[in-house]
């Protein structure tokens, strides 16, 4: 794929190989000077036309700037002009830039300029020399590697062509589509396609598809259509689910008399109550010595799912399920996650176990990592658990309420060692049998899911310190850690500053503990108060992300110096990456190789992160919706973020979010201010910032770009802008000068 490379005359562009070839003579030159016949004589261009083009190239660059013209027709490069290679990021509003592979520098690429390389390709760069004034600019000169990549859209066939009017925001052209190409594709259904070629010359590059998803607008086509867009996979390989559907529970005998017999203390699984996959449970029962045994027990996926196998191969690939609004995407097919592995009640299963014996004060007397068999004699959902907390009566009473009790006293701990505490509602949607969102929720954490959440911490905590911390004159051996870094010391010294203008302390160095417990106090003073959203909000944003790594540096959110994933492995790969290691070092094997399992570690914590982007995503997809069905309603509402684009607010009724385009913020001329996380009028000093309460009206719902857009409205509802329309009329200089700045910033501030 060559770049364009037009004169200023309009003449022919010339070939991508001879754009390049010059590109790299100039760029050994250094600060030697040189002419068009110089150039084409060291790249053996040897023909009329060929030396016409050169000498037009390099004219252009001269007129661009990229070039020095010392003497007529003679050049050289500018002194700070250099090659470098880097990631290519294409935006579909012509905002295309390299992120420089030396610096990680964002170098502006202008379309002409880009070689048609496509988001993600690897590129080799010119840089031409920065001006002053003027921003860096860079010509992609060479495409190193193209990242395989496909783009969804809408279908529009013709009775000649047929294109792919694409939802990328990485790709502003449609996509043609030979009808040989369509896969029986037809108007109007949503489709996922590649890139095939793209011309030198072409504005729009030429594809194929590869699926149909279904009709643009069915629950189930956008769904898929938002998986496809972050890569993740939307249906099943029948080998895979072939090779699952063979597989049998096989407690025989043999198998039970290899592992600890539990199934007949006391068991039961809580959770949501449309969860399939029960992959923890919980035993109890009381001691001779007044003590408890509690026992975490976790389904032993990796019992059936043996490593390098097929069902291995599509497991490690996806590393995660994948929770959207309506749906679950498994890890495991369902015939595992939803039947062998799932711990059902009444119904034997192999598990791996972390057993406890707890005192009165949850206190930990001693624990042992082990292989058994359980058998479930009750399934709860986290509302019925509740009602029993709550009431102190149904099934299994007691034993809920002990083990109610411990949990809180481990998390009263746990907040007293430096855990840090958030504690946000969560949004979800009643939907209709066709997919469309009725009403919203909150989902809350109660005392039930926090009893839940103690037990699984503790069983977390242990495996990895069992592993990471071994006896006296032992070297830890390989493993997969979950680990939290340390907060941005830059956004935690703009956490305690802002703080500090509401009057809250905030520790910005210290220990963890020290630092998590100011924030704890933070959180706990702010609740109920209109800072609340706003600090809370940034509190969260310092704080780094947690990923699973080999190199063990603690969690800090939690508060542990050793933290792992153990109890999930039907919905995460890592969980089942711990359970084999588990098996391995408890039977005295040796260590793995640690580059091979890092790799493994980081392959998992981009999936997460591109399962939870999706699940946003899906969230997001269904909050457009829902509005939309409220279009021109007023709504209270949190300032919830502030960009230069314009300002995020999260209704207060039902936690949807929209834009406030800074376009429509007609009263006055609006400059962002980053450190303070606000939007500040030139004229008046109206200043809007992250956390202020507003009133808004729903004025657009996106479904194809999802995004709402809101208009600021007074109390009675009427525009904000509208009440100041005397007042700038009365100002035609100032409103002039607005003018001007809108239209000179408008392509800056767009989203």
């Amino acid at each position: 794929m060559a770049k364009k490379n037009t004169t200023a005359t309009g003449k022919k562009k010339q070939t991508k190989d001879l754009h390049a070839e010059v590109a790299k003579y100039i760029s050994q030159q250094k600060n030697a000077t040189f002419n068009y016949k110089q150039v084409a004589f060291a790249i053996g261009a040897d023909t009329p036309a060929a030396h016409r083009s050169i000498a037009m190239m390099l004219a252009e660059m001269a007129f661009d700037g990229d070039l020095i013209e010392v003497s007529p027709g003679k050049y050289k490069a500018p002194s700070r002009s250099n090659v470098t290679t880097g990631t290519f990021v294409r935006r579909s509003n012509g905002k295309n830039s390299v992120v420089t592979d030396e610096d990680g520098e964002y170098i502006f690429v202008a379309e002409r300029n880009s070689m048609h390389a496509l988001n993600g390709d690897k590129v080799k760069i010119i840089v031409a020399a920065r001006r002053r004034g003027v921003e860096p600019e860079a010509e992609v000169i060479e495409i190193i590697e193209e990242k395989d990549q496909t783009f969804i859209g809408t279908l529009k066939v013709e009775r000649q062509y047929a294109f792919l009017q694409t939802d990328s925001k990485f790709l502003a052209t449609d996509i043609i589509i030979p009808k040989a190409k369509l896969k029986g594709g037809k108007t109007g259904q949503k489709a996922i396609a590649r890139i095939t070629s793209w011309p030198d010359e072409a504005k729009n590059p030429i594809g194929e598809v590869i699926d149909i998803l279904g009709q643009t607008g069915d629950n189930t086509t956008e769904m898929h259509a938002i998986l496809a867009e972050f890569g993740l996979p939307y249906r099943y390989p029948e080998n895979v689910n072939a090779a699952a559907e063979k597989m049998g529970a096989g407690i025989t005998d043999d198998v039970v008399a290899q592992r600890e017999d539990m199934r007949s203390v006391t068991t039961f699984t809580i959770d949501p109550k449309d969860a399939k996959d029960f992959d923890d449970a919980l035993s109890i029962r009381k001691l001779d010595n007044g003590n408890y045994e509690i026992g975490v027990h976790i389904a032993d996926v990796t019992h059936y799912v043996k490593p390098d196998t097929l069902l291995d191969k599509e497991a490690q690939k996806r590393a995660t399920s994948v929770y959207l609004v309506d749906r679950v995407v498994p890890m495991l097919p369902e015939h595992l996650s939803n039947g062998i592995c799932s711990l059902r009640p009444d119904e034997d299963k192999l598990t791996f176990s972390c057993v406890f014996e707890m005192n009165d004060n949850a206190e930990v007397i001693k624990s042992r990592i082990v292989r058994t068999v359980t058998r479930s004699n009750r399934r709860f959902t986290y509302e019925e658990a509740q009602e029993i907390i709550e009431t102190g009566k149904g099934d299994f009473a007691d034993e809920i309420l002990t083990l109610d009790r411990l949990a809180k006293i481990l998390r009263r701990n746990r907040y007293d060692n430096g855990s840090v505490e958030f504690d946000r509602a969560e949004v979800r949607f009643e939907i209709d049998e066709t997919g469309h969102p009725t009403s919203v929720y909150f989902k809350e954490s109660k005392d039930a899911n926090k009893l839940i959440e103690e037990f699984m911490l503790l069983a977390n905590r242990t495996v990895a310190t069992a592993i990471g911390k071994p006896a006296a004159h032992h070297k830890p051996k390989a493993f997969v850690y979950r680990v939290h870094d340390m907060p941005d010391p830059g956004k935690l010294a703009d956490l305690s500053k802002i703080a500090r203008t509401f009057g809250y302390k905030v520790k910005e160095t210290g220990s963890a503990k020290q630092v998590n417990r100011s924030i704890n106090q933070m959180l706990a003073d702010v609740k109920g108060r209109g800072e609340e959203n706003f600090l809370s909000t940034l509190a969260i944003r310092s704080m780094a992300k947690a990923i699973y790594t080999t190199t063990n540096v603690g969690h800090y959110g939690l508060g542990f110096d050793y933290y792992t994933h153990f109890t999930s492995p039907i919905r995460r790969y890592p969980d089942m990456m711990v359970h084999r290691l588990l098996e391995r070092y408890l039977n005295g094997g040796r260590s793995v190789n640690q580059p091979k399992l890092e790799e493994q570690c980081k392959h998992s914590s981009d999936m997460e992160q591109l399962a939870a982007n999706a699940e946003r995503a899906s969230i997001k997809y269904k909050q457009v919706e829902f509005m939309g069905d409220h279009m021109g309603e007023v709504y209270d509402g949190v300032i919830s973020g502030v960009t230069e684009w314009g300002l995020y607010v999260e209704l207060s009724e039902n936690m949807c979010e929209g834009l406030v385009p800074v376009r429509d913020l007609a009263d006055d001329y609006y400059d962002f201010d980053e450190a303070n996380y606000c939007l500040v009028g030139r004229r008046r000093g109206v200043r809007y910032r992250l956390g202020d309460q507003v009133k808004v009206k729903v004025a657009r719902a996106s479904l194809e770009k999802k995004q709402l857009d809101f208009v600021l409205v007074d109390d009675k509802g009427i525009p904000q802008a509208s009440n100041n329309v005397g007042r700038q009329s009365s100002d035609k200089q100032g409103k002039k000068h607005v003018n001007r700045q809108e239209k000179k910033k408008t392509r800056s501030r767009r989203h």
